[in-house]
């Protein structure tokens, strides 16, 4: 049987199937490596240590779910997005573009409200946690608005281990696919004889 197979099909099909194996142990890696990043995120959530404003976004991600405060001494636009009080409710999270009194600039969550009528807010000193993007959502709210709701780790998606076992089935499906396609193959030679 083995001098019959086809020699390149078999070695790319192989090839294939080893890169798809490879990048399922790739996932399990990642899943290890976003599951110790969830883990400081919900250490940093539940500790309320102060942190610096991020200005590079290289930084950021290390330093989500931290509280943070910064003092915003130029608003350059305000825009309304969708969002959730704390209750959960459905409505819009009303933001603001800030310049800020040490040169950087942070997009600052003020708080919730049904309406899409914008808060005429000029800027001031914003306490907060720092949420992917990165945002700081006020805590308190600011501009008479209702509280957003608590940026939350466990929000963060981890489908590492789904990615993992999907790559692994993939691998198993074209093996199963190319065994059969070999056993056609073979069943149609023997037929010609």
């Amino acid at each position: 049987m083995l001098q019959r197979l086809p020699l390149v099909p078999t070695l790319l099909v192989l090839a294939a199937v080893g890169v798809m194996i490879r990048l399922g142990f790739w996932q399990i890696d990642r899943l290890h490596e976003k599951e110790a990043l969830l883990a400081s995120y919900e250490a940093a959530a539940s500790s309320g240590e102060e942190a610096a404003w991020p200005h590079d976004p290289e930084q950021a991600d290390a330093l989500l779910y931290h509280r943070t405060k910064v003092r915003c001494v130029d608003v350059s636009g305000l825009s309304s997005i969708s969002g959730r009080n704390a209750e959960g409710e459905a409505g819009l999270a009303q933001a603001a573009d800030c310049r800020l009194a040490d040169g950087g600039e942070a997009r600052v969550i003020l708080g919730w409200s049904r309406a899409p009528d914008v808060p005429d807010w000029q800027g001031g000193d914003v306490a907060g946690i720092i949420a992917p993007g990165p945002r700081l959502v006020a805590d308190p709210p600011l501009a008479g608005l209702a509280a957003n709701a608590r940026p939350d780790p466990s929000e963060v998606p981890n489908n590492h281990l789904a990615y993992a076992v999907q790559w692994f089935l993939f691998a198993a499906v074209a093996l199963v696919i190319y065994v059969l396609a070999l056993r056609k193959r073979l069943a149609d030679r023997r037929g010609e004889r």
